[in-house]
């Protein structure tokens, strides 16, 4: 299994244990929480058992087929038939006799994934698996129940910051991040696929490190050519996957795409007040809710510009999918099927590049903190937009405030080759490290830091970067 490390250790501890685990892994859809699972335990697994999606299955009904498909999953399991469950108590109360019978003193793993799609409306889900772990699961000292959710709120929401019968009574919680860079790259060695770091990047640029939709490029097609065939073609299998992403983890995947489309109009993002101007909303709960659904799903995050206040919040897009699809399949209504091929140095593409490099920088900040050798500093990350009175305003991709009264203030560069500064651009640098100092303490000292792909050529002015982070270094 390439990277999941920490959490592979992380889980083979806690089932060595000798005391009652109730463990939540949650994350983005198609991030790998099922694959981790079912690759980790393969044959230890007692249960196991999927919610039903309920995208292909709408409709009234679907309560009773959530019980159908919970007992179809204990008879083909071993448990000998019975009367069909009519709610999830009486569906529970079977799950623990077949635990009961199968009880040998070893440790029993229970799988349940996909856990928010069973709880439907007015269903009695959350109740009943309450007191299947009160009252019984947590006094058996065997029995480790491992849940999933792509809908990262619900989990969130309903187990690790339950207020209710669940408070506190999970012993243990995974968040499933995407794959870093140098995950990405592992992949394609292990599955023989050979790709250069440039084309790596770029393939993150479109999906990020989901695992599932790394595991559809062909080893025999060039980068190009595997982007078509994810997005362009006619029959390309990631042609639904926008929509259905939206639909299978927000209960208003609607409301949460208008945001979502809001949002990529503007790099550098929005605050509350210009979202809710745009979306024609009124400030509440529905929105306040949103927005939490989408930053804890990481499709968006929320940062405080430099020089800001705690209320002056930004919210920006940064989930990779959804920034190539509305740049290119929405927006540009692209319909040929090779566009991808033709279109390399399309004016279109080159400006959705630099904004997408931006976005991997912004995934990786960890490693550019090492490249910097301020791993052990604490920071914080901002960006910045400065419009003085002349009207000559600037913007700066990312700022890195540091614990020792150093600001990094970072320009983003996605280039083929090195990149070289001439003498227009070195005097836009100083005038912006001179604006930053004059926002800055005043103990302050500001670094002007270049991240890119190949490196900085060497020239008259290119002292004006005190540090140079390369793509290599996005790899650590």
């Amino acid at each position: 299994m390439v990277g999941r490390k920490r959490e592979i250790r992380d889980l083979e501890e806690r089932y060595a244990g000798n005391e009652a685990q109730l463990i939540a892994i949650y994350g983005r859809r198609r991030v790998g929480k099922t694959y981790l699972v079912n690759e980790l335990f393969k044959d230890r697994i007692t249960f196991r058992h999927a919610g039903l999606s309920p995208i292909e299955h709408e409709g009234d009904g679907l309560l009773k087929k959530q019980l159908d498909q919970f007992y179809y999953s204990l008879v083909s399991q071993g448990m000998e038939e019975a009367k069909k469950p009519k709610s999830w108590l009486e569906a529970f109360f079977l799950l623990e006799k077949y635990l009961q019978d199968r009880d040998d003193g070893s440790r029993q793993l229970v799988f349940l994934d996909e856990m928010p799609w069973m709880d439907t409306p007015r269903s009695g889900f959350l109740t009943a698996f309450e007191g299947f772990w009160n009252n019984w699961g947590c006094h058996r000292k065997n029995l480790m129940v491992i849940v999933c959710g792509s809908a990262s709120s619900w989990i969130l929401d309903n187990l690790i910051n339950n207020h209710g019968g669940l408070y506190n009574r999970l012993t243990f919680e995974i968040k499933l991040e995407p794959f870093t860079l140098k995950e990405c790259e592992d992949f394609f060695r292990e599955r023989d696929i050979n790709m250069s770091r440039y084309d790596i990047v770029q393939s993150y640029m479109a999906i990020g490190g989901i695992p599932y939709y790394l595991g559809y490029f062909r080893r025999n097609l060039s980068l190009a050519q595997n982007i078509d065939e994810l997005f362009f073609k006619k029959n390309a299998v990631l042609r639904d996957e926008y929509n259905r992403l939206f639909e299978s983890i927000f209960a208003r995947p609607d409301l949460m795409k208008r945001i979502v489309r809001t949002l990529s109009s503007r790099n550098m993002g929005y605050t509350r007040g210009e979202l809710l101007k745009k979306l024609d909303m009124k400030d509440g709960k529905l929105f306040t809710n949103s927005m939490n659904a989408l930053v804890e799903s990481d499709f968006v995050i929320r940062y405080v510009p430099f020089g800001g206040r705690k209320n002056d919040v930004h919210y920006r897009l940064v989930d990779p999918l959804c920034i190539f699809w509305l740049h290119f399949k929405e927006k540009k209504a692209v319909s040929e099927e090779n566009f991808w091929q033709q279109n390399l140095d399309n004016q279109a593409v080159v400006s959705w590049r630099g904004i997408a490099f931006e976005n991997v920088c912004w995934c990786h900040l960890p490693q550019i903190k090492n490249a910097l050798g301020i791993s052990g500093v604490s920071t914080a990350f901002s960006a910045w937009t400065k419009k003085p009175d002349d009207e000559r305003g600037f913007q700066i991709d990312m700022l890195i405030i540091r614990r020792d009264d150093v600001i990094n203030m970072c320009e983003i560069k996605y280039y083929s080759d090195d990149f070289k500064v001439d003498q227009k651009y070195y005097r836009t640098l100083l005038r912006r490290q001179t604006a930053l100092l004059e926002e800055a303490p005043a103990k302050a000292s500001v670094h002007s830091t270049l991240i890119t792909t190949y490196g900085l050529v060497r020239n008259e002015y290119s002292g004006a970067f005190t540090d140079v982070v390369t793509m290599d270094d996005l790899f650590a």
